[in-house]
């Protein structure tokens, strides 16, 4: 029989396992789009996955180099005019700033920031890496700059690689193609690596590849610096530390609310500080925790950081043993790979329900995309945070006025007392009150962790303010939540806007029009009658 203990064990190993194959091509691929090596990508990823796990904790994080990493990596490489060293100095001191960060209260301002401006961030890291990757897959170098990378291509459609470019056309089909049951499995990443660098050495195609490839631990350098460097490249180090941090505390979100848990965000940004200090040191790319690769373990049964150890380690082993074959990888198909990550990383969730968003919303989202692709990442996000509450400060503005208004129903007040002393709280009545909006639906959500002993939940919004897209996702999170611990849902909406909204964006299909009511009074009356409440 196997223990807890030993299932834990097992669940974080293969975990680990799972999370390397992912990591290994999209650190590869990262490594070349970031303009400096494959094996500094690599390389960063072993180090930084294995130096956060040993400080962060029991939490099951991967580390390593990501997409949003990337770009901010090339944009300030070409910034120093690739000046390596400087580079490696930028990323010294970013790690030394994420230290400092886990002393402040930024690790708790994340959740504040509106879903719109963090949609218009991912969907604009995604195009940023799929346009980057238009000259590589024909056969020609990256180029970092957006409207060179752009001008560039177009100037190549005269010279194509034609055998690069069935290497790149071959990865996007696997990558896009294979069943996600097979992906399962294997990821269809590390299947396009191997068939298509298979391929291209078979027939022996005349094409750019990786080349640089070699097993050898790397060595330890301490940058040398003064003052004046320090103030001329502050504003790239603090940029660099500001995205890594963040996209490390939207992962760590993400893993909290798939494993139920609530983990340290100081402890994993002083962890990932030091991790990125030892990357600098190393010559090694920085990196944050990995979203997709946390997910992939976790999904695979990682419980703690054995997962991310676990993953560090298989990936030194695979190369180890396949440095050779590693060499001999296409950029044609690292930049297949990286086409795939940037669509993966585009935000397909609200794309979906696009045309149902609130004006303000839209304006927010494509204020952020838009500064993204073109101009600089932390202005992009500080834009859209900005517009975001003016936008939501004239909004309420608007709709402020004088309402006289009665005091609340005493009937209904009593009667929910009763359900209290009768049902032993098997049915409850929770009231949304305020406007429900993106400042409040991360602090509502984390108010429904667990609600013992209810089998019949009553969620009454009584507000008449239309929903935004952070509140009604927030909405959906919680539906979620109350299912998985066996609750009935029921919802009292009293303003036919709002129902209108939650139809367009299905969550009253979540929960079944049935189970929807105009009075509180109604949905109590319908369990009491109609619900076994003595079981």
């Amino acid at each position: 029989m196997i223990t807890k203990e030993l299932k834990t064990i097992l669940g974080d190993v293969l975990g680990g396992i799972n999370a390397a194959i992912v990591a290994l091509p999209q650190a590869l691929a990262f490594g070349v789009a970031a303009g400096v090596t494959a094996m500094a990508g690599i390389w960063g990823t072993i180090i930084l996955c294995f130096t956060a796990a040993i400080f962060s904790g029991r939490v099951p994080l991967i580390s390593g180099i990501t997409g949003p990493v990337t770009i901010v990596v090339a944009s300030v490489l070409q910034s120093v005019n690739a000046d390596i060293s400087i580079l490696f100095l930028i990323i010294l001191f970013a790690g030394i700033i994420q230290m400092i960060l886990a002393f402040t209260p930024f690790s708790s301002v994340i959740k504040y920031i509106p879903y719109p401006v963090i949609s218009g961030f991912l969907n604009g890291i995604g195009v940023i890496i799929i346009l980057m990757q238009l000259n590589p897959i024909i056969g020609h170098p990256v180029v970092s700059n957006i409207f060179l990378s752009i001008g560039t291509f177009i100037n190549n459609l005269h010279n194509i690689n034609s055998e690069a470019l069935f290497i790149g056309l071959l990865t996007l089909i696997i990558v896009f193609a294979l069943p996600k049951k097979f992906n399962k499995i294997i990821p269809s990443q590390a299947i396009a690596l191997v068939v298509c660098t298979i391929v291209s050495i078979k027939f022996n195609f005349n094409i750019e590849r990786i080349s640089d490839i070699t097993f050898m631990f790397p060595s330890i350098e301490i940058p040398q610096f003064n003052l004046r460097q320090i103030i001329t490249y502050a504003h790239y180090s603090v940029i660099l530390a500001i995205v890594l941090s963040a996209e490390s505390l939207l992962t760590l979100l993400v893993s909290d609310s798939l494993l139920k848990t609530k983990s340290s965000s100081k402890k994993m940004l002083f962890s990932q500080g030091i991790g990125n200090i030892f990357c600098s040191l190393t010559g090694s790319l920085p990196g944050a925790c990995a979203t997709l690769r946390t997910v992939a373990a976790i999904n695979s049964g990682a419980k703690t950081n054995i997962s991310a150890i676990v993953c560090s380690l298989i990936l030194l082993i695979l190369l180890y043993k396949f440095s050779g074959f590693a060499a001999q990888i296409p950029l044609a198909v690292l930049s297949g790979i990286l086409i795939k990550v940037g669509y993966d990383i585009i935000d397909t969730k609200l794309l979906k329900v696009i045309k149902y968003a609130p004006r303000d919303d839209l304006y927010v989202l494509w204020l952020v995309f838009i500064l993204t692709v073109f101009y600089n990442l932390i202005v992009a996000v500080g834009a859209g945070i900005v517009a975001a509450a003016i936008l939501y400060a004239k909004r309420v503005a608007d709709e402020t006025k004088l309402v006289h208004k009665t005091v609340y129903d005493e009937d209904i007040i009593k009667l929910e007392k009763e359900l209290d002393e009768n049902y032993k709280h098997k049915i409850r009545v929770v009231h949304i009150d305020g406007q429900f909006f993106f400042g409040s639906a991360t602090q509502l959500v984390s108010q429904f962790e667990e609600i013992w002993g209810t089998k019949y939940l009553i969620l009454d919004y009584s507000a008449g303010k239309l929903l935004d897209i952070s509140a009604i996702f927030a909405l959906e999170d919680i539906i979620i939540r109350l299912k998985a611990q066996k609750i009935n849902i029921f919802l009292v909406i009293t303003n036919d806007y709002v129902m209108k909204q939650l139809k367009e964006h299905g969550i009253i299909s979540q929960i079944g029009e049935k189970n929807v009511f105009f009075s509180e009074l109604e949905a109590i009356n319908y369990i009491k009658n109609n619900c076994n409440l003595r079981s």
